[in-house]
């Protein structure tokens, strides 16, 4: 079972690598990272690199298609190689699925329409322009389209894929054996939890992606 995932200019880091580190254990899968071109390619912080091994043209029939978010979103909503690729896949995959604003390249695809799906909280009234179902739900499993919302939700994401794929038990052993118990010292993460002058400032920036 092959497990493609996206890779694009200024890609959240963890979108990609939270779901990579849960799904790459399971059993009998198979990780390729794709881009349009092979080689490195820098996430949003400008830090760190991840690299892209193969181009969209040389995975063809990904089991698995995995599409990350990030600020780097925002100009590939247009892009005809990325989205040509995604519907390509699609009709294919067993599971086309995506963390963070990841959705709104699915949605910009037209993979979500009709559908229910999530997003980054900044990003959830942003889907429903694509006529998505949009929640704000952490995972959101419709038919064999799975969305997560932000960045660490990911996590979560990949491990109920896990199960799914796996059964229970792997995916439990999966979450052991990387520690996955989370006890954040803060509990702001989420709008309806953080102190209200963060949300309104982070919503006043916030600006509407190109489609």
């Amino acid at each position: 079972m092959q497990l493609a995932i996206v890779l694009f200019d200024r890609v959240t880091a963890l979108d990609a690598v939270g779901p990579y580190e849960i799904l790459s254990r399971v059993p009998g899968i198979e990780t390729v990272f794709v881009g349009e071109r092979t080689g490195p390619v820098r996430t949003d912080t400008g830090a760190l690199a991840l690299t892209a091994d193969k181009t969209f043209a040389e995975v063809e029939r990904p089991d698995i298609v995995l599409v990350p978010g990030g600020p780097g979103q925002t100009p590939q909503m247009d892009n005809p190689v990325l989205l040509d690729w995604l519907r390509t896949a699609d009709t294919t995959s067993t599971w086309t699925t995506s963390v963070c604003t990841g959705s709104l390249l699915l949605a910009a695809a037209g993979l979500l329409k009709g559908r229910k799906a999530t997003s980054h909280w900044l990003a959830l009234n942003f889907l429903t322009g694509f006529e998505v179902e949009a929640t704000g739900e952490r995972v959101v499993f419709d038919g064999r389209y799975v969305t997560a919302a932000g960045v660490s939700s990911g996590i979560d994401m990949g491990l109920a894929l896990a199960g799914r794929i796996a059964g229970d038990r792997a995916a439990q052993s999966i979450q052991l054996l990387t520690e996955y118990d989370p006890q954040p010292p803060y509990d702001a993460g989420a709008p309806h939890k953080a102190p209200a002058e963060l949300v309104a400032e982070f919503r006043a920036n916030t600006r509407h992606p190109q489609h």
